[in-house]
């Protein structure tokens, strides 16, 4: 058996508990930057699974400018882990270190994702038309907010399709495009 028949799996699991984690934690900082519902129960279900480390690194990270600093470091240092585990099982080594550097763009990928997947379930969900103040429903309309209404007002709708969630996800595509491989390539990412 080669070396990859465990290791593979062994990055799986890293990317997918180490990555849904993160992603929770950089929910919890976008939601509170748009000024989400906090009273909405999937609000309260980030909250609750990204309190227990947030509360001790809030005592040297407090909120700056209406801001969860410390969930942005948290959610920085958990991609370096990734990636600096990942670096480790691959054979990068003492270079595995370097992995402080490759989670800045790895984290922005993570952002662009976010928001991409966002938009992409308020759209699917915009056609079965739910309830609009359904806890899922007034989440992704808080979470994404920021980026729809610009892009509804640039592009009404048009005999009553809403395209401009096409232009939110294309925006986003653009700049995953243009902007992360000039980040790896900055930070000498080797993922």
């Amino acid at each position: 058996m080669s070396s990859e028949y465990f290791t593979n799996p062994l990055i799986f699991l890293i990317q997918i508990f180490l990555g849904l984690y993160g992603t929770l934690v950089l929910l919890r900082f976008f939601l509170q930057w748009v000024r989400a519902d906090f009273y909405n129960p999937l609000s309260q279900f980030v909250v609750r699974l990204t309190a227990p480390p947030l509360r001790p690194l809030r005592r040297f990270l407090p909120g700056i400018g209406g801001l969860d600093w410390a969930s942005l470091v948290l959610a920085w240092g958990l991609k370096s882990l990734e990636l600096f585990l990942i670096g480790l099982l691959v054979g990068l080594g003492s270079q595995a270190w370097g992995a402080l550097l490759w989670s800045l763009p790895a984290l922005f990928g993570q952002v662009l994702t976010l928001f991409l997947g966002a938009v992409l379930i308020q759209a699917i969900l915009s056609w079965v038309n739910p309830d609009p103040y359904h806890p899922l429903a007034r989440f992704l309309q808080d979470l994404t907010a920021p980026l729809m209404r610009p892009a509804q007002r640039m592009l009404p709708p048009v005999g009553g399709l809403d395209l401009s969630p096409m232009l939110v996800m294309v925006g986003l595509i653009l700049l995953e495009m243009l902007l992360l491989p000039p980040l790896k390539w900055l930070t000498g990412s080797p993922f």
